[in-house]
């Protein structure tokens, strides 16, 4: 009898094994192949806009997703550096070798938790409980909680042009029965699809036609709050860019037949926001060319992966639409694009804490609740983990808020909204994202780390210091005056700053745009780490942004503070709209503020729906 088990050993199996054993329960994770764990099938990078931010959130709560990547890149750079401090993220080009080995290591040296190679055909379910998992073989095994995490498995099908055959990403065997189970059980199935772009031979691409894409050369980055990484930031592995040309669209306009998609093989829907070659050029007709990035996989192997060329063409195309690019004239394709379709649950049938609403005890994370990404199913996985966990503890879920982490955004999309497409975090899905940033994610999350057991006493101590830090800082700042000497004007004049008047503080000569923190260090008694210095910078020139983002965070948490009886009868609810009514019904929100989200649910519906609320207490 496992506490915890784990189904699949992806990026949000991983998480979600981790979590658990390490909160002290004694876990499996469960996955087809041992090989497989912690691959990545696509794309070999980690973070990029909203996504980066995740990997830090991930971080903050005692996840390992950033601490692997760290140990694994080729190449980090920091996105946006040009942009609002809001939009700011931190992307690594990963070695995909290294990045699973690693996660291999953690994880067979993490007590509590055993590896076993398995495929899950069906759920033990007593009395809507989730009891284990029955293997294909016949096996049970028996556990208190049981998480899926199975990817892009559930009946996975690969397809270029009119082929198509059950496989997942590797061409390995499939689930093919648990999702018919699932809807046995009573969730609501869906088919989705996403794709990947061929790999190229490293030596067989003329890079003198490309542009080079280096890393950020300023200084040393990295994802984990506990890694302070010393590489040359000159010497890392570049990336390139180049574009599609006249003739690779003429190419693709002259076979979109052939494709798996436009010639109506494909069922799933496709991700609106990392769309296939060709959907862009029939949706984006009037542009010339399209951006593409040549990345390195792995420095054990020669392949480059071409991103933006995802496509599901047939093979023949397919070389002559990689011949069609700059560059890659004589190119030789090691590997085939393709598309892959699988089954997903309706993620509305969750709760906050991804236990689904259907069967007790049974947690889902990743893509099987319709999302893409890494990012995405490693932070659920670790959601999921951690309050599989905190259940079996008798203790309440975290549930993180939208104004509290990208992670909060991404779970209250995916439970009061669902998804059509398979769901991709961005920037502007967050509300408050001023708050949710990349430098702040260990102020916002560290102390729910410690908390429940995921953060060490040695890490947290680091992190108090930092904050003890901050405060010192801001007090430096605020009580340390500069008077219109000469020698303080000079220094003025030196950084195209205007002339003293009268006497100003640190605090204050740091609100000016022209001037940076690092330009009053020389007025400090004491000297501060880096990330003191940029956070009480950001906090000093956004400050009004900030509190006025704040105010607005405080008008929603008044609606999140309110919440909805589990029993509650919305037949009952009284001048309630009927599509309001079969909305709620369908969602069962937690929160007034989650029920403002509901598409169909409108402010004369919540008022209505709190006068009844207040009239029950009333009543009580």
């Amino acid at each position: 009898m496992y506490d915890v088990l784990v189904v699949g050993g992806g990026h949000a199996g991983c998480e979600a094994s981790l979590a658990a054993a390490r909160m002290g329960m004694k876990t499996i994770l469960v996955t087809g192949n041992i090989k497989n764990i912690a691959d990545m099938p696509c794309n070999p990078s980690i973070g990029g806009p909203a996504k980066g931010i995740v990997v830090r959130e991930i971080d903050a709560l005692g996840g390992e997703m950033g601490k692997n990547t760290d140990k694994s890149f080729l190449q980090m750079k920091m996105l946006n550096t040009k942009k609002g401090i809001a939009v700011r993220a931190l992307r690594a080009q990963a070695d995909k070798t290294t990045y699973r080995e690693e996660m291999l290591k953690a994880l067979n040296s993490q007590t509590n938790l055993a590896i076993k190679e398995g495929m899950v055909e069906d759920l033990i379910v007593e009395e809507s409980t989730v009891k284990g998992i029955r293997l294909n073989n016949g096996e049970e095994i028996h556990s208190k909680t049981v998480i899926l995490t199975t990817g892009t498995y559930l009946k996975g099908a690969i397809l270029y042009g009119s082929t198509k055959y059950s496989g997942g990403p590797h061409g390995e065997e499939p689930s093919l029965h648990l999702s018919d189970k699932l809807r046995d059980y009573g969730f609501t199935i869906k088919r989705l699809k996403t794709g990947t772009p061929p790999r190229i031979e490293k030596s067989s691409i003329d890079f003198s036609k490309t542009k080079l894409e280096p890393g950020s050369e300023d200084r040393c980055y990295n994802f984990s709050f506990s890694n302070k990484l010393e590489y040359d930031p000159k010497k890392q592995i570049p990336c390139h860019l180049i574009y599609t040309t006249e003739e690779t669209h003429k190419i693709i306009n002259e076979n979109l037949d052939k494709s798996s998609m436009y010639g109506g093989y494909v069922e799933g829907v496709g991700p609106r926001y990392c769309p296939s070659i060709e959907d862009k050029i029939v949706r984006f007709k009037d542009k010339e060319r399209h951006q593409l990035f040549l990345e390195p996989e792995s420095l054990y192997y020669d392949d480059i992966y071409v991103q933006g060329f995802s496509t599901s063409m047939p093979h023949d195309v397919q070389e002559k639409m990689v011949h069609s690019l700059p560059g890659l004239e004589n190119a030789k394709i090691l590997k085939y694009a393709y598309a892959i379709e699988y089954d997903a649950i309706d993620s509305r049938q969750l709760k906050p804490s991804l236990e689904t609403k259907v069967i007790e005890n049974l947690f889902t994370a990743g893509q099987i609740n319709g999302t893409s990404g890494y990012e995405e199913a490693a932070g659920q996985g670790l959601i999921a983990g951690i309050n599989a966990s905190l259940k079996l503890k008798d203790k309440e879920p975290l549930i993180l808020k939208r104004n509290e982490a990208y992670i909060g955004v991404l779970i209250d999309d995916l439970i009061v909204k669902g998804v059509i497409d398979p769901y991709r975090l961005l920037t502007s899905r967050a509300e408050y994202r001023l708050l949710l940033r990349h430098d702040n994610a260990d102020l916002r999350l560290r102390e729910y780390g410690h908390e429940i057991g995921l953060v060490s006493d040695e890490e947290y101590k680091k992190f108090k210091k930092k904050v003890q830090d901050i405060k010192d800082l801001e007090k430096e700042l605020r009580t340390i005056k500069l008077t219109p000497k000469e020698e303080t004007q000079k220094y003025l004049d030196s950084l195209n700053s205007a002339r003293l008047l009268d006497s100003i503080t640190l605090y204050d000569l740091v609100k000016r745009t022209e001037i940076s923190i690092n330009d009053v260090t020389r007025f400090l008694d004491k000297e501060y780490d880096e990330d003191v210095l940029e956070q009480l910078e950001i906090t000093i020139k956004y400050e009004g942004y900030i509190r006025k983002e704040l105010a607005e965070v405080n008008k929603m948490l008044e609606y999140e503070e309110i919440k909805i009886p589990e029993d509650i009868d919305y037949k009952k609810v009284v001048n309630l709209a009927s599509e309001a009514r079969q909305k709620l019904d369908e969602i069962r929100p937690i929160t007034i503020g989650q029920a403002t989200r509901i598409s169909g649910v409108n402010p004369a519906d919540i008022t209505v729906l709190m006068m009844h609320l207040k009239k029950g207490k009333n009543n009580g």
